[in-house]
């Protein structure tokens, strides 16, 4: 699983600031937990217009109640009356649950619960689930910009192990690489046809919006889809995901605050659009300067009042 190679790219993602890989996750991470997990110190103005509203939403534990709201996008929204999915299921285990971000609108938690089955269905031993959302959604520490409105989970490419895992497995297991070293094509050694099943089963969910791969990954299912093509629509590519891919929802009937994601663009995504993620450009991409945090001031005015409730 070339895990001194992945070490190394821990290091030179730690160098590299915001620069972008299209191999590893920076968008996305998917870091180790931690067994001991140390609470955040007090804030000393949670007040100043200028403070990242990830600093706020990232020291609630618990969600806010009420009714489920999805409010705002996935990079600019917030939760109300979050549900959280609990870390062993019939066919699924939370992966890093020292993050406490396995909290989603009750219409992700119900496809997870649906999805599970029906990967069960392809052959699939069981889903390990990565990010969901934090108790309130909104903008994360890490420098995971979106799972905000409780829409988003990320379903990691490593089966399930036929045990309940420890804590230790949990937070430090890592999870299997499927693109090659020269970020081309899947690597051989590690992709399977029942790789294509899964992804394949999350995109036929009816409440499945968009789904996000890396590109090498996006050109496999191109190749090997065969005549039943029409859900590669919704499967499109994106830097990282190589270990994990992105499940984004659509707005519920009941959030009227929610922000709908733009539908993918027509067509499989089979063509030019995927050949130019293997231009040098984006396979190594150069430095960009970061934007800068995210505050209160822009997400939507409900959010103020999610977040600074007790």
């Amino acid at each position: 699983m070339r895990v001194a190679a992945r070490v190394l790219a821990i290091f030179m993602v730690a160098a590299a600031g915001p620069a972008l890989a299209q191999k590893k996750h920076l968008i996305d991470p998917t870091p180790p937990g931690s067994l001991n997990p140390i609470a955040l110190p007090p804030l000393q103005n949670p007040d100043a217009p200028s403070l990242p509203a990830k600093e706020l939403f990232a020291r609630k534990s618990t969600p806010f109640p009420g009714p489920p709201r999805s409010i705002g996008g996935d990079f600019d929204g917030c939760l109300a009356g979050a549900m959280q999915l609990p870390i062993t299921g019939p066919a699924w285990q939370v992966m890093r649950p020292s993050r406490n971000r396995n909290w989603g609108n009750p219409h992700l938690v119900r496809f997870i619960e649906r999805f599970a089955d029906n990967a069960k269905k392809v052959g699939w031993n069981g889903l390990l689930v990565g990010d969901m959302a934090q108790p309130r959604g909104g903008p994360m520490l890490s420098e995971h910009r979106s799972h905000q409105s409780g829409l988003d989970v990320d379903i990691w490419f490593t089966p399930m192990p036929d045990h309940v895992q420890s804590p230790e497995e949990r937070e430090f297991g890592e999870a299997i690489d499927l693109v090659a070293p020269n970020q081309r094509d899947v690597d051989p050694d590690e992709w399977t046809p029942v790789h294509a099943k899964l992804i394949r089963a999350a995109a036929q969910d009816p409440a499945v919006v968009r789904i996000l791969v890396n590109a090498a990954i996006k050109k496999a299912l191109c190749r090997e889809a065969g005549a039943d093509r029409a859900w590669l629509a919704k499967v499109r590519p994106w830097y990282g995901h190589a270990e994990h891919f992105h499940v984004q929802l659509g707005c519920p009937a009941s959030s009227a605050e929610c922000k709908p994601p733009a539908p993918p663009h027509a067509g499989e995504g089979c063509d030019h659009d995927l050949a130019s993620w293997f231009k040098e450009s984006k396979l190594h991409p150069p430095p960009s300067k970061p934007k800068p945090p995210l505050t209160l001031a822009g997400l939507p005015r409900s959010c103020r009042q999610i977040v600074k409730a007790p």
